[in-house]
C-alpha cells in the first residue's frame, strides 16, 4: 500500500476512534461540484500510461536521418488537459460538534484530443489523430474534524478518507504500427477499481442558521489503476488518477 494511502487510512481510523460514542448524531446531506487537477508529468506513478504516451516509443520502421532526432510514436498533449469538472453527493453523520463521518460518490469524465508528434500520414501528409479519455467514479468515506464552533458558526476543518475509484480509460482513433508505420483505426479500453486515500481541508459557512450551509473544500487524492499494459494495447501498465480537487457544496442538516 502506498505511504500516502496508509497515512490516510491511519488518520481516518484515528478520527473515528476519537468520536465519542455517546455524542448526539446529526444527519445531513451535501451536493455540489468542483474541479480536478491531475498530477504533473514529473510526479506521476512509475509505469503511468499518460507519461509514456507523452514520451512515446521509437518507431522502428522509420528511416534514420543523420543529425535528426529518432522518430517516436509520442503524442502531443498537455497533462493539464485532463483537468475536469465533476459533481458529487455525500451523506454525513455528525457526532457532537467536532467529528463528522461522510459517505459520498461523484462523477467526472474528460476527453483529450491528440496527434502524433513525429509522424504524419505518409500518403496524404495529414496529422494522425486519436483521443484519450478518462472517466472516474469515486466512492469514498471521509472523517472531518472541526476544532471549534458548531452548526450555525463559520467552521474550518481538516480530515482524511479512504475509498475506491471505479475508472474507465480509453484510447481511440488512428494508431501507427511501430514496425511498418501503417495507420490503423482502433480502440483500447481499461476498466477497474483502484483503492484511494485522501486528505482534505475546508471551511463551512452557515446560511441563515444551523440548517443550511455552504462548504469550500480542497482535497488531495492518491489513486493508481491498472491498464493491462501491452497485452491490452497500451504503452504502459498504470493509469495515475492522483491530483487535487477544489469543491463547492450546499449542505442541509435534518
Amino acid at each position: 500500500m502506498p505511504s500516502r494511502l496508509r497515512a490516510a487510512a491511519f488518520v481516518f481510523i484515528g478520527l473515528i476512534v476519537a468520536a465519542p460514542a455517546s455524542a448526539q448524531v446529526v444527519q445531513s446531506v451535501q451536493f455540489g461540484g468542483g474541479y480536478f487537477w491531475p498530477k504533473g508529468l514529473d510526479a506521476r506513478a512509475t509505469g503511468d500510461v499518460l507519461q509514456r504516451d507523452f514520451e512515446g516509443r521509437v518507431l522502428r520502421g522509420a528511416p534514420v536521418v543523420p543529425n535528426e532526432p529518432t522518430p517516436t510514436d509520442a503524442l502531443v498533449f498537455h497533462i493539464g488537459e485532463f483537468g475536469s469538472g465533476h459533481f458529487f453527493g455525500e451523506w454525513n453523520l455528525g457526532f457532537g460538534k467536532h467529528i463528522e463521518l461522510g459517505f459520498g460518490t461523484g462523477y467526472s469524465r474528460q476527453t483529450v484530443p491528440t496527434i502524433y508528434r513525429d509522424v504524419v500520414d505518409k500518403k496524404t501528409g495529414a496529422e494522425i489523430r486519436q483521443n484519450l479519455r478518462l472517466q472516474m467514479v469515486p466512492i469514498t468515506a471521509v472523517v472531518r474534524f472541526f476544532p471549534f464552533g458548531g452548526p450555525g458558526d463559520i467552521q474550518p476543518y481538516v480530515g482524511a478518507g479512504v475509498g475506491v475509484v471505479h475508472y474507465r480509460y480509453s484510447e481511440f482513433g488512428n494508431f501507427v504500427d511501430t514496425d511498418t508505420l501503417e495507420i490503423f483505426p482502433d480502440q483500447f479500453t481499461a476498466t477497474g477499481n483502484a483503492p484511494t486515500g485522501l486528505f482534505l481541508g475546508g471551511i463551512r459557512f452557515p446560511i441563515g442558521g444551523d440548517v443550511y450551509s455552504l462548504s469550500i473544500e480542497g482535497r488531495f487524492v492518491h489513486a493508481v489503476g491498472d491498464t493491462g499494459g501491452i497485452d491490452n494495447g497500451f504503452l504502459d501498465d498504470k493509469i495515475d488518477m492522483s491530483g487535487g480537487l477544489l469543491n463547492v457544496s450546499f449542505h442541509v442538516h435534518f
